[in-house]
């Protein structure tokens, strides 16, 4: 049977990969899509998010916007990264999806509700802002979810600052919240993610697939290449979030070692590390793990038949 997700994301270029390879995949049953400030302001990751989804043709998914700042902190994107929309470099078609009435954190908790208990993983690449407020709002949904596949934080690697990652800096409060529930949570950080790189290699297969949602994923790779080499020199860019879609279609695309997480919420220099202890073994009740290392190949031939699979597109 599929696996049963929801995807809270913030467009970005390399959320637009995990929501095509969730798309594409016979493997994921993509139940909701959510949107959550990061990479750009609200706005501009919902209407890239609805791009995205003319781009692959996703239809009778619900899309809803979500919380347009973090639950303590003042807004911080990443231009630097992602460009003024958010997802520059594609030409973005205008969307032709409505979005849902409904405000995320309830799509969230509507969607976990709805299903058997264990059947729904929950899986964020964006701050954790939405999954913060919606198991607060309705506790329930930490005993029903089957897992939270996180991309966010790094065990010994940040980016946002010397110890912290992005998405788990620009919301800290929200990720201690996420990190310390009852789920089982799996984090897919930096350390993982920055083996997942779009070589030459892999950009000559994504060409080679030749429709527009391919040729789109090339657009999207050559900025965020460029980005990637002008902010943090990167000779090819590390694709983060699709490695925590891949992880749920296929564990074995990674290694995992289960270890007791948190977040720091205090340090003037650590703010929004994920620390993990690596002292002794994890103890029995850990339910948190991190991923370690990537089966590159095999993330890529994913990322690869998914777009084979969404197929020629008209837009």
């Amino acid at each position: 049977m599929p696996h049963k997700i929801i995807l809270d994301c913030d467009p970005g270029h390399d959320d637009a990969v995990a929501l095509l390879l969730a798309h594409g995949s016979p493997e994921i049953d993509l139940l909701a899509v959510t949107t959550v400030v990061g990479n750009q302001t609200l706005e501009k990751v919902t209407r890239n998010a609805l791009a995205i989804a003319r781009v692959a043709n996703i239809t009778g998914v619900p899309f809803a916007a979500g919380c347009d700042r973090p639950l303590v902190r003042t807004i911080e994107n990443a231009p630097d990264i992602h460009g003024d929309s958010g997802m520059d470099g594609p030409e973005l078609p205008d969307p032709t999806l409505e979005l849902d009435s409904r405000h995320a954190v309830d799509l969230i908790i509507d969607t976990v509700m709805a299903h058997e208990p264990n059947t729904v993983t929950i899986v964020p690449t964006a701050g954790l802002t939405n999954i913060a407020m919606a198991v607060r709002k309705e506790p329930r949904i930490a005993e029903r979810v089957k897992e939270v596949v996180l991309m966010g934080g790094g065990y010994h690697v940040g980016n946002w600052s010397a110890v912290a990652e992005f998405n788990i800096k620009i919301d800290p409060e929200a990720a201690h919240i996420v990190f310390n529930e009852k789920w089982p949570l799996t984090m897919v950080g930096l350390d993982l993610t920055h083996q997942a790189l779009a070589t030459d290699e892999v950009a000559e297969r994504i060409a080679a697939v030749g429709t527009k949602p391919a040729k789109f994923v090339g657009e999207l790779l050559e900025f965020f290449g460029e980005a990637y080499k002008d902010a943090q020199g990167f000779d090819f860019p590390p694709v983060h979030d699709p490695c925590a879609v891949a992880y749920v279609i296929d564990p074995s695309v990674m290694t995992t070692r289960r270890v007791p997480l948190d977040v720091e919420l205090t340090g003037t220099l650590t703010l929004g590390m994920t620390v993990a202890d690596f002292r002794a073994p994890a103890p029995a009740d850990c339910n948190t793990s991190v991923a370690v290392d990537l089966d590159h190949r095999k993330f890529w031939d994913l990322v690869v038949d998914a777009l084979q699979r969404i197929g020629e597109v008209e837009l």
